[in-house]
């Protein structure tokens, strides 16, 4: 099934997103959210400086029908929130896609990450799309694929150099004793070492340095 990670560019009717930007050295988690007929509850983590100005913002919103601090800490607090604005709640409701909490904003960005069907995860974005809101899709993969991303050859030979000290600096080990500890040809172990690097840092890249893909979100690759 695919995983999709995305940021959504909060529009200013969206009472947090215009708060983050507000204040951008803040970092907002959405621990939980329900959306309930034209309103919504949830749990907020509000973690950054000048805490008691961020939560009194939020409070202010007009949007935001009821707000308690239900834990505080010098540097964060969790409060419990309704809105009468949850177009965010409302959009992922309508297109069926359960979301992974917590969800990150900062600075008016929102990062999401889901697992649904190709189906949903396209009527997420024509939900999005509808409520006005801008998306960058910064990661899409089938989860199924993720066993596949080294041959067993690879791995057994990735595995192997890691335990020989191939990697460390100085190494421990040739790429001649790590053939031979393989039994492999020394071209053999050179081109599938290579090819396991090749995949190992591809997906590093794509998944922690954040790469980016401008696919919509209607277009999940098969």
């Amino acid at each position: 099934m695919p995983y999709a990670k995305l940021t959504i560019e909060l529009p200013a009717a969206i009472w947090i997103g215009e708060v983050s930007r507000e204040f951008p050295e803040t970092t907002f988690r959405v621990l939980s959210a329900v959306p309930t007929g034209d309103s919504g509850f949830g749990l907020l983590e509000i973690d950054g400086d000048s805490l008691p100005a961020v939560v009194e913002a939020v409070q202010e919103r007009p949007d935001i029908s009821s707000l308690e601090v239900m834990q505080h800490t010098d540097g964060a607090a969790i409060v419990q929130f309704e809105t009468s604005e949850p177009l965010l709640l409302l959009s992922i409701q309508e297109s069926g896609a359960p979301i992974e909490l917590p969800v990150t904003i900062r600075d008016g960005d929102a990062v999401i990450e889901l697992t649904a069907s190709r189906d949903r995860l396209s009527e997420f974005g024509r939900q999005l799309e509808a409520f006005g809101m801008s998306y960058t899709l910064n990661r899409v993969y089938d989860q199924a694929d993720q066993s596949d991303l080294l041959t067993d050859q690879q791995r057994e030979l990735l595995v192997t150099a890691v335990e020989m000290g191939y990697y460390d600096t100085p190494r421990e080990c040739t790429l001649t004793e790590l053939a031979e500890e393989r039994a492999l040809a020394k071209s053999t172990a050179s081109v599938t070492l290579h090819r396991a690097e090749e995949s190992v840092i591809k997906e590093f890249v794509a998944e922690r340095l954040g790469t980016t893909t401008e696919e919509p979100m209607g277009v999940v690759p098969e």
